[in-house]
């Protein structure tokens, strides 16, 4: 009953849309004729919702594994480096013969950046070495907030921005605060060439320095570093600009 109702409505409401643009008798024939025996083509069923979520689940995740193969691994942060431990010195690894030959291409290295400055000193030799890489160098601690300290002797591995990590001769690795520190550096330099010496022979260095046998005083350039002012990592150490200025704890 309810259904022959409804279809009773809709046929009253077709012939009422159709009576606005045509006559009664052609109403009739249009309604009987097209509208009441025309069959209704239907689309295909439709997969259902539950179906078309997990496929589209599945496309986005191809295309995530996708895109993110595409992309370059990020850098590791600072607090995952120390994490891991990659700047850290293996314990077998703090021996002090194994940063001797550093210590001879920080030599190399030193004279060639310093230049002939090295026999005079002055501004000019100060503005190179305030700029100058120390990841080499035999360091010795000489005055220090902290008695303690002072005397501490090594070469240099690792130049942070507030401490210096020395690796000493025999109580290994020493982490030692830049600040109130001034720290003693001892170069070792070719003989000044004159006339009438080769080329070779001026720039010959001196042997390495130990404990029981040194230099002669006129082969070595010496100077004091104050880690007040080294308070800065030594890659933006290098371009910075020196200036001189007073240092009221001197």
């Amino acid at each position: 009953m309810y259904a022959m109702a409804t279809n009773a409505e809709n046929a009253k409401a077709t012939r009422d849309l159709l009576a606005r643009a045509h006559s009664p008798q052609a109403v009739e024939i249009i309604y009987t004729e097209k509208i009441q025996h025309r069959k209704l083509h239907l689309r295909a069923t439709s997969p259902p919702p539950s179906e078309l979520n997990s496929r589209a689940a599945r496309r986005r995740k191809r295309q995530a594994e996708k895109d993110k193969k595409k992309q370059k691994p990020a850098p590791l942060s600072a607090r995952e480096k120390r994490r891991l431990g990659l700047h850290d010195i293996p314990r077998e690894g703090q021996k002090y013969e194994i940063y001797e030959p550093l210590n001879k291409l920080w030599h190399g290295y030193i004279n060639e950046v310093l230049g002939s400055d090295v026999y005079t000193g002055g501004p000019n030799t100060a503005a190179k070495l305030a700029s100058a890489e120390f990841h080499g160098a035999i360091v010795k601690v000489v005055r220090s907030r902290c008695p303690g300290r002072v005397g501490i002797k090594g070469v240099v591995v690792r130049d942070r921005k507030h401490v210096l990590e020395i690796v000493t001769r025999k109580q290994g690795v020493k982490m030692v605060p830049k600040e109130g520190t001034t720290f003693r550096v001892e170069v070792q330099v070719p003989s000044k060439p004159t006339e009438g010496t080769s080329t070779e022979s001026a720039t010959k260095l001196p042997e390495a320095t130990s404990d029981d046998k040194k230099p002669h005083q006129g082969n070595v350039f010496v100077f004091d570093l104050l880690g007040d002012q080294l308070m800065v990592r030594s890659a933006d150490r290098a371009t910075r600009k020196f200036k001189a200025h007073f240092q009221k704890e001197l």
